[in-house]
């Protein structure tokens, strides 16, 4: 004969919640992480808030790690008139080679928070020359798309010459701003 003063865990958040249990005995167990899936972090697993939610991307040098094994949506080669003497436009043997993270694709015509793009230009003598846009969000720059322009070294990590780590599209003088907001999409050229 079952007691009807069964116990076990109670709470239907739980990961091990009994519903036969008739008292809670403690037992519960939850995943912690993030539940507002408006917050940058949101955890769908999370069966618990643990106060840890983010609404702002802020890129850090972790952030473009081994950019070159992500998805690679487009290379153009040679002389782009469009650029001028950005990316190496006005050099015919250069090559442009542009990643994704994690491929994402715009929704709804807006790519959302977290987006990190890199522009990897290998130039006609050899040199390199590393671009990277990282979508904040956050009313970061909320007029120019909230977007954040940098450069990086080779191996990734943010160049931090004094010029070179921008906020919004005051980078280079606003040289990438000037650019990027005459893109159709999203100041996106490529996808």
């Amino acid at each position: 004969m079952q007691s009807c003063k069964k116990e076990g865990c109670t709470d239907e958040m739980a990961t091990n919640y009994d519903a036969d249990a008739k008292t809670d005995d403690g037992s519960c167990s939850y995943i912690d992480g993030c539940m507002d899936e408006d917050a940058v972090n949101y955890d769908a697993a999370a069966t618990r808030d643990d106060g840890s939610c983010t609404y702002e991307f802020v890129a850090e040098d972790a952030t473009f790690e081994n950019f070159m094994t992500w998805s690679l949506d487009a290379t153009r080669n040679g002389a782009d008139p469009s650029l001028g003497g950005a990316h190496a436009g006005n050099d015919s043997n250069s090559v442009r080679e542009v990643y994704f993270l994690d491929g994402q694709d715009p929704v709804s015509g807006v790519y959302p928070r977290g987006t990190v793009i890199v522009k990897y230009t290998t130039l006609s003598d050899g040199g390199k020359e590393i671009t990277a846009m990282v979508k904040r969000g956050g009313d970061f720059d909320t007029a120019n798309g909230d977007w954040e322009y940098f450069m990086l070294n080779e191996d990734g990590s943010i160049a931090d010459d004094g010029n070179m780590r921008g906020a919004g599209g005051e980078i280079m003088n606003g040289m990438c701003l000037g650019c990027h907001q005459y893109a159709t999409n999203d100041y996106i050229f490529v996808k």
